[in-house]
């Protein structure tokens, strides 16, 4: 499998301080490695922006984007415009994933 294919993974977050670390530590434990994350903070007004800036810091495939609030879609397409992947995944900020599934995934994609 061609493992120099780069997924973007968009993860809208909205007040989502309860599930975002957790989620963005599903993804980094993922099998498949060459991925980015994009945390789009929709204007939240509790801690996720702080929480996306520091786990942005753990991480040099973690990148963080601040706007105001314009709603999922919005978001979703505000990531679209940044996104840097040969593939584009997008997960919501209270998603639990399999370790294997991006994996899956990028398998199915290129499988001849």
């Amino acid at each position: 499998m061609k493992s120099d294919l780069k997924l973007s993974i968009i993860i809208p977050v909205y007040n989502g301080e309860k599930y975002i670390t957790h989620t963005v530590e599903n993804i980094l434990h993922s099998s498949y490695r060459n991925l980015e994350i994009l945390l789009i903070d929709d204007g939240s007004t509790d801690h996720s922006p702080v929480l996306c800036d520091s786990l942005a810091e753990s991480d040099s495939r973690i990148k963080v984007y601040h706007k105001a609030n314009g709603g999922i879609a919005d978001t979703r397409n505000y990531g679209l415009n940044l996104a840097t992947g040969n593939y584009i995944g997008f997960c919501d900020q209270d998603d639990e994933i399999s370790s294997e599934m991006y994996q899956k995934m990028i398998s199915r994609i290129v499988a001849d």
